[in-house]
C-alpha cells in the first residue's frame, strides 16, 4: 500500500524543483539544523546547561567582562569540535545551487561554524559572525585563526589587548556591514529557502516575513514544523542532508 506521507513529500519535492527552475534570484537562510547533521555538538547538556552554566552566561558581553577565562574555555572547546567535523551533503547541495544561479544566489547563515565556506559556497553572509575569527577588544583587529589551538586568554599581537571570538553574543547587535546585505538579498529574491532553522531567533527569523512581504516564494526544509511553517509555500519535512541533494538533482 502506498505511503501517503512518502507521496506527499515526493509531490512537495517536485513542486519545489519546479519553483526553483523558474526563478533567477534565490536567497537561503540556514540555521543550526543543517550543521547538526555534520555531527556538530550543540554544547547544551541537561536543562540547556554547559558545565553548570546557561549558554547565555558564557555568550554575552557581561559574561566576558566578568570571566573571560570561562568564556574562552567554552569557545576553545567549540573551536576544537569544529576540527572534527566536515560539511555534509546538505552543504554541498547548496554549493551546486549557487553554481547554477551564479550571481543570483545569496546564502544568509545564522551558523558560526564556517561549514558552508568549507563546502565551497562563495556568497555567504554570516549574520552571527564566525568562531574561526577573533577580534581585538582594544584596536578592533579581526583575524581568521581557523581552528588552531589558542591560548587560554589570547592576546592581540598588534596592541596586546585581549581577543574575543568574532561572534554575535546575546544582547549584541548584528554586524552592520553584513545585516543590511542580508536584508537586501531577501528583499530582491524570488524564492527564499529556509533550512534547519527554528524560526524563533530574531531578527534572523524576520527575514522570512520580509520575503513574504515582497511576494517571494518560500520553501522550508526542516525536521519538524516551525512557527514559520504555516506561512510557507512548500514545506519539506526531513533531514536537509537528504532532501537538499534530492531537490537539486531534480533541477
Amino acid at each position: 500500500m502506498p505511503d501517503p506521507a512518502s507521496n506527499e513529500l515526493e509531490n512537495a519535492l517536485e513542486q519545489a524543483a519546479s519553483l526553483l527552475r523558474g526563478v533567477r534570484r534565490v536567497a537561503v537562510l540556514t540555521g543550526a539544523g543543517i550543521s547538526v547533521e555534520s555531527g556538530l555538538a550543540t554544547f547544551r547538556g541537561a536543562g540547556g546547561l554547559w558545565e553548570g552554566h546557561r549558554v547565555e552566561d558564557v555568550a554575552t558581553p557581561r559574561a566576558f567582562e566578568a570571566d573571560p577565562n570561562l568564556v574562552w574555555r567554552f569557545y576553545n572547546l567549540r573551536r576544537a569540535n569544529l576540527a572534527t567535523v566536515k560539511p555534509n551533503p546538505g552543504h554541498f547541495a547548496l554549493v551546486q545551487l549557487e553554481q547554477r544561479l551564479r550571481d543570483g544566489f545569496t546564502l544568509v547563515t545564522q551558523n558560526v561554524d564556517g561549514l558552508h565556506q568549507l563546502a565551497g559556497s562563495k556568497n555567504v553572509l554570516e549574520i552571527h559572525g564566525a568562531i574561526r575569527r577573533v577580534r581585538c577588544t582594544g584596536c578592533g583587529l579581526t583575524l581568521d585563526r581557523g581552528v588552531d589551538p589558542l591560548a587560554d586568554l589570547p592576546k592581540c599581537a598588534q596592541c596586546g589587548a585581549l581577543l574575543r571570538p568574532d561572534v554575535v553574543w546575546f544582547e549584541e547587535m548584528l554586524p552592520d556591514h553584513v545585516w543590511p546585505n542580508a536584508e537586501l538579498a531577501v528583499k530582491r529574491c524570488q524564492c527564499l529557502l529556509v533550512i534547519g532553522t527554528s524560526a524563533l531567533v530574531y531578527p534572523a527569523a524576520g527575514l522570512i516575513d520580509k520575503a513574504r512581504s515582497r511576494d517571494a516564494k518560500i520553501v522550508e526544509v526542516n525536521l519538524a514544523p516551525t512557527p514559520a511553517t504555516a506561512g510557507v509555500d512548500i514545506a519539506l519535512q526531513g533531514p536537509a542532508g537528504i532532501l537538499l541533494p534530492d531537490l537539486i538533482k531534480r533541477l
